[in-house]
């Protein structure tokens, strides 16, 4: 499979050492930053590249005077028919039309693993997310998250990455207690109580009703009259098992599955905070100091006191981080550096979390403790995905009878299907907010994405499909496609759809690399969108329609660029989690 990107990098880095053994560049310049691009303004050419903007001073010489000498190199190249210097260095190449048309050859041998490649083979990934409290149904921002972290997970699949899944139950905390006196009231009521209003403080959503039915079902009148100290630990461990059991049937619907789940109740109980603790006592991390005020406003119950910290600010925190609470008991953060040393000593160097927004503050802090167990060989990258404003027909949605405060994931993926959820969340990078409208979101126009780019590959398998009313199967193959007389694709509009496909590899591997799904929604969206345009295109130009009556070398090599942007889009919608659809219904 060729990178055009890639090809031409070797290409241009080649000629640079060839330069440097003919003595027209000194010994030992330095590559690394050598790059290679579309260029911002497609007129300039097919490929840009900042080798002489990068390399120039270490040569001693002006970037124009190195990018032209690069140039008259990269003229002899065979499939390079333009190279001009623009500015005040770069160099753009023009490459020849049988460069692109060859690339459908290789779209079409690997389908819809086009774009596959094995730059993170042997390297293991853990991308943590969801980990919802389990006090509740999810609500949308849960499903975002989500649907970035699996997207997320299956592009750096794509790259050769061996990754794990994971979500983290909360369920050591304060708020499960909460949620085992909600449950218990729920069970009162389930035995005929009248409860009245669900006092502050408590879970107030109907959900728990079924749970507290079920649990009435199970231990009878067992519980009426017991003391709390009896009851709780059972109506915890009963409504936790009862709330994840419902959360892992809600990420079904939305199509996410986690290969591990970690609870916080088991690592706290099996000692995993002292141990990680003790690895940074180690080190000389943990003292006992005072920390000074907040800045503004003090809060009501703020008191200097001697506490427990962690040296947070020697690995780029503001401040450094209590580990105990005034009670003595650990602090939430002191339970969560277990926990990643947890999947640190399950051998996981690469490190993904994707939180909520109300979660920003706690960045530096947990990555300060992963650089601190590891000694720098861990890195930890935590992307926080924004809140999701719900709207019908332009008008906010935010209310749900059954999770009392706020609309459930679940009720909007059973509104506008799992395929239509997760591309939309994808629309937009993590760190934006996203407004969801459920009328816009499944509405048939060019402005609605998930519409946009479906309805392209539904094109494209309609043409298909036609095409087999009039050629053998064998000739649609795609084995035969790629060798079809692909020189007749020779309109501009047809080179550069071509050119756009074969960006597909990069594509993958800058968002992958950067830990950006969103990428692929907007190349996507671009492939979409030259598609449609080529096909009008066809309505007033006759020659340039993809099936043509006596003109069969022309049509198998139509065929060959329609079906490469099915795969194309197919393997894009793979990385989503989303069904490709073969025909459009109203």
């Amino acid at each position: 499979m060729t990178d055009a990107f890639r090809h031409f990098h070797s290409i241009i880095v080649a000629e640079i050492e060839a330069m440097t053994r003919d003595g027209e560049l000194p010994q030992g310049l330095d590559l690394a930053r050598v790059g290679v691009e579309p260029p911002r303004d497609p007129a300039h050419g097919d490929l840009s590249t900042n080798a002489a903007m990068m390399l120039s001073k270490q040569a001693g010489m002006p970037p124009r005077a190195f990018a032209e000498k690069l140039a008259a190199r990269l003229r002899q190249e065979a499939d390079i028919v333009a190279a001009e210097v623009a500015g005040p260095g770069f160099l753009n190449l023009r490459l020849a039309a049988a460069f692109w048309q060859a690339q459908l050859v290789d779209i079409l041998r690997a389908r819809s693993h086009y774009g596959d490649s094995e730059l993170g083979r042997g390297r293991r990934v853990n991308v943590e997310y969801v980990s919802a409290n389990p006090t509740g149904p999810m609500h949308v921002g849960h499903g975002r998250g989500a649907v970035v972290g699996d997207a997320l997970a299956s592009l750096l699949e794509k790259i050769g990455f061996q990754v794990c899944r994971e979500y983290y139950i909360n369920d050591a905390g304060a708020q499960v207690d909460v949620l085992a006196r909600s449950l218990h009231l729920r069970y009162r009521e389930a035995h005929g109580e009248a409860i009245g209003e669900v006092p502050q403080g408590l879970y107030p959503g109907e959900y728990l009703k079924d749970t507290a039915w079920l649990l009435a079902k199970r231990d009878g009148i067992k519980w009426l009259g017991a003391p709390e100290a009896q009851w709780l630990p059972e109506f915890r461990a009963f409504a936790i098992a009862n709330m994840m059991a419902m959360i892992r049937t809600d990420l079904k619907a939305l199509g996410v599955e986690h290969e591990v789940i970690t609870s916080e109740r088991e690592i706290v109980g099996s000692g995993g905070i002292e141990k990680a603790i003790a690895a940074l006592e180690k080190q000389g991390l943990i003292y006992v100091g005072t920390l000074e005020p907040p800045k503004g406003k003090l809060p009501d119950d703020w008191e200097a006191r001697p506490q427990t910290l962690f040296r947070a600010t020697q690995f780029g925190d503001d401040v450094d981080r209590p580990l105990k609470k005034s009670d003595g008991s650990w602090t939430y953060f002191a339970a969560d550096i277990a926990y990643h040393f947890d999947k640190v000593q399950r051998g996981f160097d690469d490190m993904i979390d994707i939180w909520g927004a109300d979660h920003g503050g706690y960045v530096k802090r947990m990555q300060a403790a992963v650089t601190a167990l590891t000694q720098g060989k861990a890195a930890l990258d935590v992307k926080l995905c924004q809140l999701v404003n719900l709207y019908d027909k332009g008008q906010p949605v935010r209310m749900s009878k059954r999770a009392g405060t706020f609309v459930t994931l679940r009720e909007v993926v059973d509104e506008v299907g799992k395929d239509v959820f997760r591309f939309v969340m994808l629309t937009r990078r993590n760190d934006q907010a996203l407004d969801f409208d459920f009328a816009k979101v499944v509405e048939q126009s060019k402005d609605n994405p998930v519409f946009y780019v479906q309805y392209a590959h539904a094109r494209a398998s309609s043409v298909m499909r036609h095409a087999r009313d009039e050629y053998a199967a064998p000739e649609l193959e795609p084995e035969a496609l790629a060798k079809a007389d692909l020189a007749l694709l020779d309109d501009r509009d047809e080179i550069a759809l071509i050119r756009l496909l074969a960006q597909w590899p990069r594509i993958v591997e800058g968002a992958a690399e950067s830990h950006e799904p969103h990428r692929i929604a907007f190349y996507l969206q671009e492939v979409a969108a030259a598609f449609h345009a080529l096909w009008n295109k066809g309505k007033d130009e006759a020659r340039l329609r993809f099936i043509q009556s006596g003109a069969k070398e022309a049509t198998l090599a139509r065929l060959a660029l329609v079906q490469s942007v099915a795969y194309v889009i197919a393997s894009g919608l793979a990385v989503f989690g989303v069904t490709p659809v073969e025909e459009m219904r109203a």
